[in-house]
């Protein structure tokens, strides 16, 4: 019971595998880096049947054109668009025709009546690429989870070596934004605000609605 209690009072941040988010990457506890990726999506089913051919073309050319493992991940969101409803409250005081005030305010009671009977949810499409700083050696599952809850675990290395992992991971990433443009993707880069607001909401969904950061909405896709 003492050692459960020990474990559960360890801070989060001794449990995850991040040890750092700066320069746009993620930089993970194991020594190796992340850069994460902002996906468009489209409507394959839309497509027509040369269309859909050469999409899939396109993405078994990416992969193969690939050494090195990719993550790929949807993550569903409930839509928040509380600025949106302020936005409109204001609009709805400034009226000064009283039929379009009415109109107004009708409409953002309608939106927040929906969303009391519904969540309206949004998808996001993410693609991890990652790149190996050091050799992480074989170890059993103790020495792993030593590892994890170790709080003096902290990544160290010199500048010079770090900027050239960083340039690689880089050089990863514009090849990836290159595969998916191929397949009538878009993509963006996610910056070190950006991504500690992804991680933020994903790890704390309940805090990070009463607690806001910078919203990854404002990473823009054309679609």
């Amino acid at each position: 019971m003492k050692n459960k209690k020990r474990i559960t009072n360890k801070a989060t941040q001794d449990i995850l595998e991040i040890a750092s988010i700066k320069d746009n990457m993620v930089i993970l506890k194991n020594g190796t880096v992340r850069a994460v990726l902002m996906v468009s999506s489209i409507n394959f089913a839309l497509k027509s049947q040369d269309e859909q051919e050469g999409i899939i073309s396109a993405f078994y050319s990416f992969l193969n054109s690939v050494s090195y493992p990719l993550q790929i991940v949807i993550q569903s969101r409930a839509l928040d668009i509380d600025q949106y409803l302020d936005k409109l409250d204001k609009l709805g005081k400034q009226q000064t025709n009283e039929l379009l005030r009415i109109q107004t305010n009708d409409y953002t009671q309608f939106i927040r009546e929906l969303l009391q009977l519904q969540s309206i949810m949004s998808k996001k499409f993410f693609v991890i690429v990652p790149y190996s700083i050091v050799e992480v050696k074989k170890k059993d599952f103790f020495n792993k989870a030593g590892d994890l809850f170790s709080a003096q675990n902290v990544l160290k290395i010199k500048k010079k070596e770090y900027e050239n992992y960083k340039d690689q991971l880089f050089r990863r990433v514009g090849h990836v934004r290159s595969g998916l443009e191929g397949m009538g993707l878009q993509s963006a880069q996610l910056d070190t605000a950006s991504l500690i607001e992804l991680y933020y909401n994903s790890y704390n969904p309940e805090v990070s609605k009463r607690e806001k950061l910078k919203d990854v909405e404002q990473v823009r896709i054309d679609d």
